[in-house]
């Protein structure tokens, strides 16, 4: 998978997740392969992605007063455009060339969760999940840049250079130099998978926690409902108590007050035995919490932690830390130190730990790979 468009993707989380859409230069086709040349000026290419989405996780909001009817942003008008020449009068300095493109983010989005999937995936009794996989299949002329085949870009550009000056050799590149890979989409039927997210919002849970925390859900979920037709997800909020909410609820609620995490994974134990049996069903829980917890529960945390271990595909916690505070790290008091200390059934649990936005991506990589029995 291009590691440049899912960094770039994951790196605006903050805005797309407001609805509103960026623009991402994407480097040249020579870029990472080590040529270079001085014959004419480095091509350009510039991709919009284009996307709206529903829930609404605004961290560190514009700051002032303002009232209904108030402009909080505009287009750009005609001559304030970018690079040598730009503003209202025109200018002596010539203009840099450079390609356009507006891809959707759900087609970004696909290419990005193509090597993410279910792990531990068993075969059930029932099999109704249609799973969409993407298949490369054939070279074309244009597309989008996270589909630009360097390698034929570059033979392509030596071939036309050889052709017009007689000499084999890596020239300037122009559009008709460029090759995309293209794909198809072929689907499988897979077994019954439900996830269920669990999510600290207790008193502590600030607003860099939840803004993480919610990130993270939303590409989850983006994920899942990208590439998996018919995946079950369960959302549960809890602080000293838990409680199975919507998915607008889960998104934009806040809460208060304690944490006792084990009423977060009792009740998510109650939710399989009573509507998603484990003979029938892949189970997937994954809990982001800060890593507090009170006391006197931590012992019920990891009894019930290893139930979910044991008879789901997968248990996933994800700790998130302090903004900025990568080196910091408690030595003991933390439930992933408690869990990675205590836990019996260590072989389906994952645990991470999220400092940054940009850990986001990684965590969920880290969650989704391939690993156990696929069918």
């Amino acid at each position: 998978m291009h590691k440049r468009g899912a960094a770039a993707l994951f790196a605006a989380t903050g805005v797309l997740l407001t609805g509103t859409a960026f623009a991402q230069t994407s480097p040249n086709p020579t870029q990472q392969i080590g040529a270079t040349t001085q014959q004419g000026p480095t091509p350009l290419f510039r991709i919009t992605v284009v996307g709206h989405t529903t829930p609404a996780i605004n961290y560190r909001p514009r700051k002032g007063d303002t009232k209904v009817g108030d402009v909080v942003g505009r287009e750009q008008s005609q001559g304030q455009g970018q690079g040598p020449g730009k503003g209202q009068k025109a200018g002596d300095q010539p203009g840099a060339e450079y390609f356009e493109a507006e891809v959707e983010l759900d087609e970004l989005a696909r290419l990005i969760f193509e090597d993410l999937h279910l792990p531990n995936l068993q075969e059930k009794a029932k099999r109704e999940i249609a799973s969409r996989a993407t298949r490369f299949t054939e070279i074309r002329r244009t597309g989008i840049m996270s589909n630009l085949d360097k390698r034929r870009s570059i033979l392509e550009n030596i071939k036309r250079t050889a052709r017009e000056g007689g000499a084999a050799k890596l020239g300037p590149f122009k559009k008709e130099d460029l090759r995309y890979r293209t794909w198809e989409e072929t689907t499988k039927f897979e077994s019954n998978a439900v996830v269920i997210s669990m999510m600290d919002v207790s008193g502590s849970m600030g607003e860099f926690k939840k803004y993480i925390a919610r990130s993270f859900y939303f590409w989850m979920v983006r994920f899942l409902r990208t590439k998996y037709d018919n995946v079950d997800i369960v959302f549960i909020s809890h602080h000293t108590e838990a409680k199975e909410v919507t998915e607008e609820q889960f998104f934009t609620q806040g809460e208060s007050g304690g944490t006792v995490v084990s009423s977060a994974y009792r009740l998510a134990l109650d939710v399989i035995s009573e509507r998603y049996p484990t003979r029938d069903w892949n189970v997937y829980p994954f809990h982001f919490s800060d890593g507090d917890n009170y006391y006197s529960d931590n012992d019920e945390a990891v009894r019930l932690a290893d139930e979910l271990a044991t008879t789901c595909n997968l248990f996933g916690y994800g700790e998130i830390g302090e903004e900025g505070g990568a080196s910091y790290r408690r030595s003991s008091g933390a439930l992933l130190s408690i869990f990675n200390d205590r836990l019996k059934q260590r072989e389906r649990f994952v645990g991470v730990r999220i400092d940054d936005k940009q850990d986001v991506y990684p965590a969920l990589k880290q969650f989704f790979s391939k690993r156990g029995l696929e069918v």
